[in-house]
């Protein structure tokens, strides 16, 4: 696996953006995640896009961080936000997840960031599962969907 860094709004990210959209619909019976994000969002030192590769070539994982500051969605001053991790279904169970996810934790830490957060939801055990065994603990619901009963937040410090 090739692990790069690449925009948010990069074909190869596009297509597996518009793959775990898909899989939210049909895990939650909407359109997907509603967050609005932009490509911005995502670039140094303020965030990170990642995309792993397979030997051929092909983008088999995806995940991203962006800075969040104090704001009126729950937010505290130096948070990192995780969003956008995924996996193709053919490559699920390989640790391709938990490598990304490390390679984030190190950027954010470097750009000065000092908690991880993110929002995932109940009907992603998987999910949960990463995020649990990898030291995040359930904290204060933020973000765009902090009120929704399906929504889980969980928070590490870096």
């Amino acid at each position: 696996m090739h692990i790069r860094r690449v925009s948010f709004d990069h074909p190869d990210a596009v297509k597996l953006n518009d793959q775990v959209q898909a899989e939210y619909a049909v895990r939650y019976g909407d359109d997907g995640d509603a967050t609005s994000m932009d490509t911005a969002d995502f670039e140094p030192p303020n965030g990170l896009y990642l995309l792993a590769y397979d030997e051929l070539g092909v983008p088999v994982a995806s995940g991203g961080w962006r800075a969040q500051d104090e704001n009126g969605e729950g937010n505290r001053d130096g948070d990192a936000e995780l969003k956008r991790m995924y996996v193709v279904e053919s490559m699920r169970g390989l640790g391709l997840a938990r490598r990304i996810l490390a390679a984030l934790e190190e950027d954010a830490r470097a750009a000065g960031r000092i908690r991880m957060v993110l929002e995932t939801g109940a009907k992603q055990p998987e999910a949960v599962a990463l995020y649990t065994s990898s030291e995040y603990e359930p904290c204060e619901k933020f973000g765009y969907y902090r009120h929704h009963e399906l929504s889980l937040c969980y928070a590490k410090a870096l």
